[in-house]
């Protein structure tokens, strides 16, 4: 026989085991997957994060535009507060 056809057998044999093999751990995972979403099925409390509803979206933090009246206030403001600084430090 040529050496060929018998490494083919030899493959298929092996092919073979490693398949029942293989489906007899498929097997397993399957059966501890439903064991676990049975277990998931009967908890009680806090829904899993994936069933959340997802929040409203935020909008995106930006600066918020003052007129120049408001930005005359607080300037003006901040002066007197300098003032009132300094007039302090030299009654000192």
């Amino acid at each position: 026989m040529p050496k060929g056809v018998r490494s083919t057998v030899k493959d298929s044999g092996l092919l073979q085991a490693a398949l029942i093999g293989l489906e007899a751990q498929r097997q397993k995972i399957e059966e501890q997957i439903s064991q676990v979403q049975a277990m998931l099925g009967k908890r009680r409390g806090r829904p899993p994060a994936s069933a959340k509803a997802e929040p409203p979206e935020k909008k995106p933090a930006g600066r918020r535009k003052l007129s120049a009246a408001a930005r005359k206030r607080i300037a003006a403001a901040q002066k007197r507060r300098w003032a009132e600084f300094r007039k302090g430090k030299a009654a000192e």
